[in-house]
C-alpha cells in the first residue's frame, strides 16, 4: 500500500500565491522567512510520511476502545502523539506568550493539510486543541489563560468542542446542559453532550472541554447560552492535573469513517456536578464559541482537500501499475496501464485540478486571517476579516462537497479493487464523508453565506470580494500567453455568472425570505467554482512568469499550467448551470411542502 508523500512543491507555490511573502513585514511575523517556512514544510512532510501515514490504516482497522469510561488508543497512536508534541507542532501558530511559535496561520494551515492527508483521524486532535486555545486566548480571563493555555499550546493537554446534545443536533437553541453557580469562581454542570471528537482518550494527561450550557436564569434560545471551561482533571495549585472532574465518557460512537478518532458521548454531573469556569460573560457563549467554530470550519475545508489529495495519490499509483486493456489508437496491440486510458485520465485531471484550486483558495483565506490579526493598518485588518467572513463557508462547504466527489473518483479509478478495503481507497471515501456534515452541514454553510455574508449588508462585502477577483483576472489576461488568456477568459465568464446569481439572490430576498435559502446550496457551489477558477488563473499567470524568468522546476510549472487549463475548460463551465439554477424561479412554497413535507 503506497504511503503518502506531501505535495511540498505545490504547498510552497500556493503559499506564494497567497502573498505569504508579504507577512514578514507585519508585526509579529518578522521571523517567518522563506528559509524558515521551507524548513517547516520539509520537516512536516517528513513527519507525516514517516510517522503518521504508516498508522493511518491501523487506526481505521483497530479503533480506540472504551471500558468503564476509559478510552484506550493503540500503542502506535500514543507513540506518534508523543513525537508530535515533542516536535512542538501544536503551538506552531499560537501565541508566544504561552509557549507558541507565533508563526502565520497560513503556514499552520499548509502543515495541517499534511497531518490530515497522512492521517485525518490523528489530525483532528491537535486541530481541536489549537482552536480551543484560540478561543480561550480571545475571550478567557487572564487567570484562565495562565492556567490552561501553556499546556494546551504544548499539546500536553488537549482541547475539545462540546456543542450538541441528543435532542439538539445543529439547533443549538435546544441545548439543555445546565450550569449552576457554586461559590465565587465556578459553576457545576450537568447534562449530556454527543459527537465529541477526542472527548476521552489516553494521549494526554488532561483534556480541556469547552462546553455550551445554560445558567438557571438564562433566556430561551441561543441568547441564553454560556461558554464554560471544564477540565477532565481540575488543575492543582502547581498547574498539574489534580482532582478528577465529574465528566465521563458514556460510550464511543460507531462511525462510518475516521475510526482512529474516538468520538465520545460525555455525561456531565452524574455525581453532583462537573466543575466549570465561565468564559467571559453569561449568555454570550455562542458568540465566543464561534471563534473556535469558524477556525474549525476552515480546518474542515483543509481536511476535505487533504483526504482528496491522499486519495488522488493512491489512485494515481494504482493507475500507473494496473495493466488492463489496450489504449484507443495504439496500433501495437500491447496492453497498457490504465493511466493511459482517456477516461481514467479525465478522472485524474478532474481530481488534481480541483485539489489544487481548493488548496490555493484555502491558503488565500488563511492569509487573510493573518492580515486581520497582524497587518499594521486597521483598514487592511478589517478588509482581511471581511475576506475571511465571505470565504470561510465556501472553503468549508465547497471543499467538503468536492472532496467527497474526488474520493469517490479515486475509488472509481481502482475499479472493483476500490471496493475492497485492503487497497485503502475505501477508507478515504469513508473518512471524507463526515466533512460535509460536522462543523455545520453544507446547507448551514450555504445559509450563512447568503444570510449573514450577502443579504445582511446588501451585498457590499461580496461585491468588494468579486471586485478583487476581477482585478486579478484582468491582470492574468494581460499575460502574453494564449493558454493564460484562455484561462482568464473562462474564469471571467464564471465570475459574470456569480455576479448574476448574486443579484438574483438579493432581488429574491425582497419578495420571499425563503427563496435565497432554497437557492443557497447552488450559490455556494457557484462561489466555489468561480473562486477556485480565480486561484487557478492566478496560478497560471504566476507559473508563466516563473517559466519566463527561469525560476523553479520547468516540469512543475508546466504541469501547473496544464492543470489550470483543464480547470478552465472542464470545471469552470459548471458555473453556467449553477447560475441558471440559482436564477430560475422557485417552485411555490406550498408545492414544495406538498412534495417533501
Amino acid at each position: 500500500m503506497p504511503e503518502y508523500t506531501a505535495p511540498v512543491d505545490d504547498l510552497r507555490f500556493a503559499l506564494k500565491l497567497s502573498n505569504q511573502e508579504d507577512l514578514t513585514t507585519w508585526p509579529g511575523f518578522e521571523d517567518a522567512s522563506p528559509d524558515l517556512i521551507d524548513a517547516v514544510l520539509e520537516e512536516a512532510a517528513r513527519f507525516s510520511k514517516d510517522v503518521l501515514s504508516p498508522i493511518n490504516f491501523l487506526g481505521d482497522q483497530t479503533p480506540p476502545v472504551v471500558n468503564e469510561g476509559v478510552v484506550t488508543t493503540s500503542a502506535e497512536w500514543r507513540a506518534a502523539y508523543t513525537q508530535f508534541i515533542e516536535g512542538g507542532w501544536t503551538g506552531l501558530a499560537l501565541d508566544p506568550s504561552f509557549g507558541g511559535q507565533g508563526l502565520p496561520q497560513v503556514l499552520a494551515c499548509a502543515v495541517q493539510e499534511m497531518w490530515d492527508a497522512s492521517n485525518m483521524a490523528f489530525g483532528l486532535c491537535p486541530m481541536l486543541s489549537q482552536t480551543a486555545a484560540e478561543a480561550i486566548l480571545a475571550k478567557g480571563s487572564e487567570e484562565q489563560k495562565s492556567r490552561f493555555l501553556p499546556k494546551m499550546v504544548t499539546g500536553e493537554w488537549t482541547g475539545t468542542m462540546n456543542l450538541t446534545e441528543p435532542q439538539a443536533g445543529s439547533d443549538l437553541s435546544a441545548v439543555r446542559t445546565r450550569a449552576v453557580p457554586s461559590g465565587a469562581d465556578h459553576y457545576l454542570l450537568s447534562g449530556q453532550k454527543i459527537y465529541i471528537t477526542y472527548g476521552e482518550h489516553d494521549l494526554a494527561e488532561n483534556i480541556i472541554h469547552l462546553v455550551l450550557a445554560r445558567t438557571p436564569d438564562a433566556p430561551e434560545g441561543v441568547k441564553g447560552i454560556s461558554l464554560f471551561i471544564v477540565p477532565k482533571f481540575i488543575p492543582d495549585s502547581n498547574g498539574n492535573p489534580g482532582q478528577r472532574n465529574d465528566v465521563y465518557c458514556v460510550s464511543l460512537e460507531h462511525k462510518l469513517g475516521i475510526h482512529g478518532s474516538p468520538t465520545a458521548v460525555l455525561s456531565y454531573g452524574d455525581n453532583g456536578g462537573a466543575v466549570g469556569y465561565l468564559v467571559g460573560e453569561e449568555n454570550r457563549g455562542l458568540e465566543y464559541m464561534f471563534i473556535m467554530m469558524n477556525r474549525a470550519r476552515h480546518a474542515v475545508g483543509i481536511e476535505s482537500y487533504a483526504v482528496a489529495e491522499r486519495a488522488y495519490q493512491r489512485s494515481l499509483s494504482y493507475a500507473r501499475d494496473r495493466v488492463q486493456g489496450r489504449v484507443v489508437g495504439d496500433t501495437t496491440g500491447d496492453r497498457s496501464p490504465i493511466a493511459n486510458h482517456p477516461d481514467v485520465q479525465r478522472m485524474m485531471l478532474s481530481m488534481r485540478s480541483r485539489i489544487e484550486a481548493m488548496r490555493a483558495l484555502s491558503l488565500y483565506t488563511a492569509s487573510c486571517a493573518d492580515r486581520a490579526t497582524n497587518h499594521p493598518d486597521q483598514k487592511q485588518r478589517l478588509l482581511g476579516q471581511q475576506r475571511v467572513d465571505v470565504l470561510t463557508p465556501v472553503v468549508k462547504g465547497w471543499s467538503s462537497e468536492v472532496g467527497n466527489e474526488v474520493t469517490a473518483l479515486a475509488l472509481q479509478v481502482h475499479g472493483g479493487m476500490g471496493f475492497i478495503e485492503e487497497t485503502g481507497a475505501a477508507q478515504h471515501y469513508r473518512d471524507a464523508r463526515i466533512t460535509t456534515i460536522y462543523e455545520g452541514t453544507t446547507g448551514i454553510q450555504a445559509a450563512d453565506l447568503v444570510g449573514r455574508k450577502l443579504i445582511r449588508d446588501g451585498g457590499q462585502m461580496v461585491s468588494e470580494m468579486i471586485s478583487e477577483i476581477r482585478s486579478d483576472i484582468s491582470l492574468a489576461s494581460t499575460q502574453n500567453d494564449p493558454a493564460v488568456q484562455e484561462i482568464a477568459l473562462a474564469v471571467a465568464e464564471s465570475v459574470t455568472h456569480l455576479e448574476d446569481a448574486t443579484q438574483s439572490i438579493l432581488e429574491s430576498a425582497k419578495d420571499n425570505p425563503r427563496s435565497p435559502f432554497f437557492d443557497s446550496f447552488n450559490y455556494l457551489m457557484l462561489w466555489g467554482v468561480a473562486a477556485g477558477g480565480w486561484q487557478m488563473a492566478k496560478a497560471a499567470h504566476e507559473a508563466r512568469n516563473m517559466l519566463d524568468a527561469q525560476e523553479g522546476s520547468d516540469t512543475f510549472l508546466r504541469s501547473k499550467m496544464l492543470s489550470s487549463l483543464y480547470y478552465a475548460r472542464q470545471i469552470s463551465p459548471q458555473s453556467t448551470a449553477l447560475s441558471r439554477a440559482v436564477c430560475a424561479p422557485n417552485l411555490p412554497g406550498e408545492d414544495l411542502d406538498e412534495l417533501v413535507a
